[in-house]
């Protein structure tokens, strides 16, 4: 059996990271009494996925993990027991049973969307010109990890939001090997990542395939 959990990830828990945050789960699904299923050999490892990591410090309201599980259970009540075993900062969303022949969620994941709110000395006016330059540019060279890459093909849609607060919507390619990061965003319209709020608001996945 497949379950698919999605679920909001706040507060302290912003700071732990992707292995951490798989163990969380692991945890999470024996207190709650789930027979997780696990690999064979002599290190096994539960059949748990995370759609896709989430960097430190950022929160998230749809994060996707799905768990396989040895047998049948009864979906009635899940969210309850997981929620009693998950800690503060974690919340259900939904839990849902699918197909076991599905695709690996990593494998689905196309776009993610964020939003970066900003505080009040950000200049709106000089930001909304830096970001009309950054949208009319045919390409913007970056480096990541020593290796230069372009980060133009990687922004599906920019956009400045003006609610109680400004805000930085983004929609970036999230496919392995092709991955828009918000900080880098920022950092080529001279945002310092560090005076944000970052949040992942929507994962955006191809369509559903059976293996």
């Amino acid at each position: 059996m497949r379950v698919r959990v999605t679920f909001s990830k706040s507060g302290a828990l912003r700071y732990i990271g992707h292995l951490d945050l798989h163990s969380l789960w692991e945890r999470a699904a024996r207190r709650a009494g789930l027979p997780l299923a696990y690999s064979q050999g002599f290190h096994p490892q539960p059949k748990l996925q995370l759609a896709a990591a989430l960097p430190l410090g950022f929160s998230s309201r749809c994060e996707v993990a799905d768990l396989r599980l040895e047998t049948d259970i009864e979906m009635s009540g899940l969210a309850a027991r997981l929620t009693q075993a998950l800690p503060e900062g974690i919340q259900i969303i939904s839990v849902e049973q699918v197909d076991e022949r599905a695709a690996p969620l990593q494998t689905r994941v196309d776009f993610a969307e964020y939003e970066a709110t900003l505080p009040p000395e950000v200049d709106e006016s000089a930001l909304r010109l830096r970001l009309e330059a950054l949208l009319r540019a045919d390409s913007l060279p970056r480096e990541r990890r020593g290796k230069p890459y372009d980060l133009k093909p990687l922004l599906a849609a920019l956009e400045l939001l003006r609610r109680e607060k400004l805000i930085l919507f983004m929609r970036l390619a999230a496919r392995e090997g092709a991955t828009g990061r918000p900080e880098e965003v920022l950092d080529a319209l001279e945002i310092p990542f560090e005076i944000t709020q970052i949040e992942r608001t929507r994962l955006i996945f191809k369509p559903e395939t059976l293996q």
